[in-house]
Formats: C-alpha cells, sequence, structure tokens
C-alpha cells in the first residue's frame, strides 16, 4: 500500500478513486505515565511515554485506514492526513484519512 500526503504519486498514474477512507483510535492516559510526565515537567525535557503513546496511536489509526482502503480495492491512499481531538479529560482521538485510489 503506497500512502502519500500529496494528491498524486510521482511515476504513477491514478486509473481510479475509490472514495474517502479513514481509521480511528482513542486512547487515554495511564496515571502511572502522568505521575512520570509530571516530573518531566518540573526538570524538562521530551516526555517519552506521551510520544510512545501518541506513536502507537498514529500507528493504529493508519493501520485501520489502511484495512478500510484494502477492502474497498485500493492500492494506494493519497492525501493522507491526523487529525486529532479531546474526547474526554486524559483521553484524545487521533483520526487518520484519506482519499483511497486504485493506480498504475
Amino acid at each position: 500500500m503506497i500512502l502519500t500526503t500529496s494528491n498524486e504519486i510521482a511515476g504513477k498514474k491514478v486509473v481510479q478513486t475509490l472514495g474517502m477512507v479513514k481509521g480511528n483510535t482513542i486512547r487515554a492516559r495511564a496515571i502511572g505515565k502522568d505521575i512520570l510526565a509530571g516530573f518531566k515537567q518540573l526538570v524538562g525535557g521530551e516526555i517519552e511515554e506521551y510520544t510512545k503513546l501518541m506513536a502507537e496511536a498514529r500507528e493504529q489509526a493508519l493501520d485501520r485506514m489502511i484495512a478500510e482502503a484494502e477492502a474497498k480495492g485500493a492500492n494506494a491512499i493519497i492525501m493522507v492526513r491526523f487529525s486529532t481531538s479531546e474526547v474526554m479529560n486524559a483521553a484524545a482521538e487521533i483520526l487518520a484519512y484519506g482519499t483511497a485510489v486504485v493506480v498504475e
């Protein structure tokens, strides 16, 4: 599966547009990670626990989007985007979306 944020793929021709595809996940922070993050705020620097949590959430959202595109018969997804929103205190949704296409 080819994924790109652009609306075309160099060297490929879009022969069929299959429509929008999406994948999402909602992740909540764990209390233990919040405590570690609180300590990190005191000294500064990257909060690795949250970085890892968000990376895993993005990958899961991408996997779900790809599965939807494959079910439609796509071999590529163009114009891939991410969106994030807070669902409730300490929980966020990650949404991956794009346009499923067939390229040759």
